[in-house]
């Protein structure tokens, strides 16, 4: 009688840790972490605004040495990281490092940033 108390104990207990286990996440269990944004530096040169002229409706640039870009070439200009205005370079109007852009849309002011499309 013994054994046989024994071996219906043990086929209870055998038969309890055989259930199926469950896929869902336990409530102490973290979800997986979604997958993370690539972040693209940008190091195309700027130039900084130098000089404004509102009335004549030009700006004077400063660009780094051996980036100024050509003539007839539309720059986008920012402030704080915004866009704030369009500039168009004049390929006549170069002296070193510095070239004068017209201002064809936003507002511009000295300080701000002028980078390429």
């Amino acid at each position: 009688m013994r054994k046989l108390i024994g071996m219906l104990s043990c086929a209870i207990l055998l038969a309890g840790c055989a259930s199926p286990k469950s896929t869902a996440a336990k409530p102490g269990q973290s979800k997986p972490a979604p997958a993370k944004a690539v972040i693209t530096p940008d190091f195309r040169p700027a130039g900084k605004i130098a000089r404004v002229n509102s009335d004549g409706r030009f700006v004077v640039v400063s660009f780094p040495p051996g980036v100024v870009p050509k003539g007839d070439e539309l720059l986008n200009v920012y402030r704080n990281g915004l866009k704030v205005g369009e500039v168009k370079v004049d390929g006549k109007w170069q002296s070193g490092n510095n070239l004068v852009a017209d201002i064809v849309a936003g507002e511009v002011q000295a300080g701000d940033e002028a980078r390429h499309n």
